[in-house]
């Protein structure tokens, strides 16, 4: 299964478990309406004990939540949701437009890279079975022809080894790269499930006089949980701008007849593990658009685990990286 059908997975399972909610509001109800009965009386016996006309405008306060309790899958969850969709969907769009591309780009570079190689007699017998059989019917069966031969063979062999190391390498750091970002995406999905299915229960406390904070806390900390992905989309967009940058500028490069590619990706390579680090800092930039209290410790924790994770991360591919660039790239 691919990654971005597991993201489609996480999607559905969202969907799938918003209506257990409207389980919660029964039990939810009860706890609002004792809530609302001791709310008025303590109000209206304030009043009265302070012979002061009674307000009526706060007592509604605990029937409109109430009507939220009852109606909580689509008064609250349809509204909030209705409204930060076309958020996701926009920010989605700009990452699909990038996304397509770069791998237009990538295209290119491909093909303008293999006939760079063709291009240059000492390199094209790597790149092409034709070249390379052509190369050997012009051999001789001389010693010194055979030497070559044998050499030839060599060589072939050990640029198949190295784009082998490089590729393996390269899908490695972009396993690793989509693997953060599901593991955001399946963070926020549990988050948005347990806000969802509790979110009645945090109403219903709101009722209660001191507890009316819940209900702010509450909507803060949804919003901002809802906000990851658009954020991770935004994130993803703009690393596939930089790479998009990166392959247009090696195109130019590939389209001088005179340059010889060095079929390296250590730029591409670094842009994913700033890519796998920077994933796990889309927590405290969301909290930077809505501020919401209570998942501080998550955040600092987050971040604490990034520092040590690209610490490991940058001494182990910068190891494995300066072995492949050092023995095999040469």
């Amino acid at each position: 299964m691919e990654f971005s059908n597991l993201h489609e997975v996480l999607r559905s399972l969202y969907d799938e478990m918003m209506p257990l909610s409207a389980d919660m509001a029964a039990v939810a109800k009860g706890l609002a309406g004792l809530g609302a009965l001791f709310y008025v009386a303590l109000k209206v016996w304030q009043a009265l004990s302070s012979a002061e006309p009674i307000d009526v405008f706060p007592l509604l306060r605990p029937f409109a939540l109430g009507i939220c309790i009852t109606f909580f899958p689509t008064v609250v969850l349809g509204t909030l949701n209705g409204v930060l969709s076309p958020v996701v969907q926009g920010t989605h769009s700009i990452l699909e437009s990038q996304v397509l591309d770069l791998n237009a780009l990538q295209q290119q570079k491909d093909l303008l890279e293999r006939e760079a190689m063709l291009r240059n007699p000492e390199t094209a017998y790597l790149a092409s079975d034709e070249e390379f059989d052509k190369k050997l019917d012009e051999l001789g069966w001389t010693p010194s022809d055979l030497v070559t031969m044998s050499s030839m063979y060599a060589e072939r062999q050990i640029y198949s080894l190295k784009k082998m190391f490089r590729d393996g390498f390269r899908e490695f750091i972009e396993v690793l790269f989509q693997a953060a970002a599901l593991v955001i995406d399946t963070i926020r999905t549990f988050f948005l499930i347990v806000l969802s299915i509790l979110g009645p229960l945090a109403f219903a406390i709101s009722v209660w006089d001191g507890f009316q904070s819940t209900l702010t806390q509450w909507l803060t900390r949804y919003i901002s949980v809802y906000l990851w992905l658009p954020v991770s989309d935004l994130f993803s967009a703009m690393l596939s701008k930089i790479q998009s940058l990166i392959l247009q500028k090696d195109i130019d490069s590939l389209s001088d007849p005179n340059f010889i590619p060095d079929s390296s990706s250590t730029v591409y390579i670094i842009f994913m593990i700033i890519g796998i680090i920077g994933y796990f800092t889309i927590p405290t930039v969301t909290g930077w658009i809505i501020q919401a209290g209570g998942a501080g410790n998550f955040v600092r924790n987050i971040n604490q685990t990034t520092t040590k994770t690209g610490n490991i991360v940058g001494a182990s591919t910068g190891s494995v990286a300066g072995n492949i660039g050092g023995r095999l790239m040469k």
